[in-house]
């Protein structure tokens, strides 16, 4: 028999990562499962006792927004057990310094600690396998030190991206390579899960190598992306707009897995 947990309520802060952007399923509130759902979903079913979740996270949000938005709702709910995923789409961010990224997120972090509720941190992705963000791998490793220590500072857990060589690999990847598919979110509920040493039946995803593609076919795909993924994001930037504009939380209340907040239309 599986040991309980001890976590009681469940909420999750931060942005399409932790939406589950990429991994679609129509019935699942917001129309989006990922990590963070198939991670409640298991420790509900080994909850001895009620289990509520809520996710406060929005795509497109920046760490500043995040905890503005985020944090004091979600302090509200009187949580045991916080993730927060945020920063990531800072850093990718032409000029952006991962050092001043991650001082706010250290005052975000005392403020979450507040109650005494255990708290999962991430580190970002080995973006070294891939070509669009192979650039900005160096910023991505000095932010991890910075999570890390913060992580110490603030006696949190850290859920290492960073050495999950799983999911580097293009098929743990939507098409619009920036967001994680169904095996890629698979991936990351096992490592929180490990992270909190949570025993369960999730069993990792081997998909097959990628085929060789010749260079004429990688720079047509290539194309394809920038065109349909691409352009549209440098568009928002020069707009001032968000992915996540008029987008609201799709768990905004702490309920049992399978409930639909009423909130939600």
């Amino acid at each position: 028999m599986t040991e309980s947990h001890p976590w009681r309520r469940y909420v999750a802060l931060g942005d399409s990562f932790t939406e589950g952007i990429g991994d679609p399923e129509p019935a699942s509130p917001g129309g989006h499962r990922g990590w963070a759902d198939r991670v409640a979903e298991v420790l509900s079913a080994q909850a001895d006792g009620d289990f509520a979740y809520a996710n406060f996270a929005i795509r497109g949000r920046l760490i500043r927004q995040i905890l503005d938005e985020q944090v004091e709702p979600a302090l509200a709910l009187k949580p045991d057990l916080i993730t927060i995923s945020a920063g990531g789409n800072d850093v990718i961010r032409p000029g952006t310094d991962p050092d001043v990224i991650a001082a706010q997120f250290d005052a975000g972090i005392a403020e979450l600690k507040r109650d005494g509720a255990t708290i999962v941190m991430f580190t970002g992705t080995d973006v070294g396998f891939s070509p669009v963000f192979r650039g900005i791998r160096g910023k991505v490793a000095i932010y991890n030190e910075n999570i890390r220590a913060i992580a110490a500072r603030h006696d949190c857990i850290v859920a290492d991206q960073w050495g999950l060589s799983a999911i580097q690999d293009a098929r743990m990847w939507a098409p619009d390579r920036l967001h994680l598919n169904a095996l890629g979110h698979h991936e990351v509920a096992r490592l929180v899960l490990a992270a909190l040493n949570v025993p369960n039946d999730l069993q990792p995803n081997k998909p097959e190598p990628l085929p060789a593609s010749s260079w004429r076919q990688a720079r047509s795909e290539d194309l394809v992306w920038a065109r349909q993924f691409f352009v549209p994001w440098v568009l928002r930037r020069v707009r001032h707009q968000s992915s996540g504009d008029g987008v609201s939380p799709k768990r905004p209340d702490a309920i049992p897995i399978g409930a639909h907040s009423p909130d939600l239309t």
